[in-house]
């Protein structure tokens, strides 16, 4: 006797356990031979109470109804009743571009989100063409993009013309922003659901541990020591050191950004470019020795007249070379400096965390590693000394 081979369901109600102990809860929608899956954002918590269990009853009746609904939904699809949806036309070069001028009217800045969605639509172009839409893109458009980043040179040539492969960190910044924008076009209606879900993590470009460059107190010392080209560099460089301030911030402080406490001890209240929040920071007497003299300076007037990012790093290569220090520094080293200088100090992590607007305790773990590899170099240099 032939076996009736059952019919594959349509629609699975799934769940994941989350960090926090909730479950989310998913569709598992087959159609057509493919696979997607619909995160809800409906969620089911512990039952410690029967006010909990009801909550969740309701939110699987829920989750039920809308599972019924997309199961009528894909029914009447295969008679043809739905009509293809124009928006999955759009173009994505187009899409990604009007984010990115939103973005730098929003923040008026081209740093950072600006420039990386302008680096995303050149790759995307060399990796296909202008003419790309959502409806093209799918988990297999994804995992070829993902290979194209792994063989890709930059956009950005040197002076002789050279360009690099794009650095494993390059690479993930670049399918973040992606995700970023597919995740926006499930949000907007534009896309039924996200392909990025069904690549494995295993498949996704992953960061790499840059080294982070920093200076120590001896040569902090042999810094001050030196005659710097540009003292305007010097001491908002050491200020930095001091302080962990972003090259973006300190060229942009005031003198009325200083004021007291209510213990009289002097702080700097500012909006930190990167992040737009507000910190409030405590600066030692040996960080203000980096001031510059005030004289009639009004509350409105800045701190530091500084150049451009790019001539302030070759000022101050000239200087750090000056001093005898072998390092490739940046201005941003300054900011590995104060990280790494006040963990040396005995300073708890988590109060590091917080002087440098960390808003991820893992950020400033890595710095804790630095330290600790510092360290336990140190005492190894013991080993054999006495042989």
């Amino acid at each position: 006797m032939k076996r009736i081979q059952k019919a594959k369901e349509l629609v699975r109600i799934r769940q994941k356990t989350l960090a926090n102990g909730n479950d989310s809860i998913y569709l598992d929608i087959y159609n057509n031979g493919k696979r997607n899956y619909e995160f809800l954002k409906l969620y089911l918590i512990p039952e410690r109470n029967s006010s909990d269990k009801a909550k969740n009853k309701e939110t699987l009746q829920l989750a039920e109804a809308i599972k019924a609904k997309i199961i009528i939904d894909i029914q009447n699809e295969t008679f043809g009743f739905k009509p293809t949806s124009k928006l999955s036309k759009l173009s994505v070069i187009d899409y990604i571009t009007e984010i990115a001028e939103l973005n730098f009217a929003r923040t008026g800045k081209k740093q950072g989100n600006y420039y990386n969605f302008a680096s995303l639509n050149y790759h995307l172009i060399n990796f296909k063409n202008e003419k790309i839409t959502f409806a093209d893109i799918d988990d297999k458009f994804i995992k070829d993009f993902i290979d194209y980043l792994r063989n890709s040179k930059s956009g950005n040539k040197d002076k002789k013309g050279f360009a690099p492969i794009l650095s494993p960190n390059t690479q993930h910044k670049l399918f973040v922003k992606l995700k970023q924008i597919i995740e926006k076009a499930e949000r907007d209606g534009i896309i039924a659901s996200n392909p990025i879900l069904k690549i494995e993590k295993s498949d996704k470009p992953k960061t790499q541990e840059s080294k982070r460059e920093y200076l120590t107190i001896s040569e902090i010392k042999e810094l001050i020591a030196t005659p710097c080209k540009q003292d305007q560099i010097k001491k908002s460089f050491l200020f930095c050191c001091l302080t962990g301030l972003r090259y973006g911030d300190v060229s942009k402080i005031k003198w009325g950004d200083f004021q007291k406490d209510n213990k009289g001890a002097i702080e700097l209240r500012f909006k930190q470019q990167k992040t737009n929040g507000i910190m409030y920071l405590q600066i030692s007497n040996e960080a203000i020795k980096w001031l510059p003299k005030r004289e009639d300076a009004k509350d409105s007037d800045l701190v530091y007249k500084l150049p451009k990012n790019d001539h302030a790093n070759k000022v101050l290569n000239k200087w750090v070379s000056d001093a005898n220090i072998s390092k490739k520094i940046t201005f941003h080293c300054s900011r590995h400096t104060s990280a790494t200088l006040n963990l040396t100090l005995g300073v708890p992590i988590e109060v590091v965390s917080k002087l440098m607007g960390h808003t991820k305790i893992s950020t400033t773990q890595i710095y804790a590693k630095i330290v600790n590899d510092a360290k336990r170099e140190a005492v190894n240099k013991q080993n054999g000394a006495f042989e």
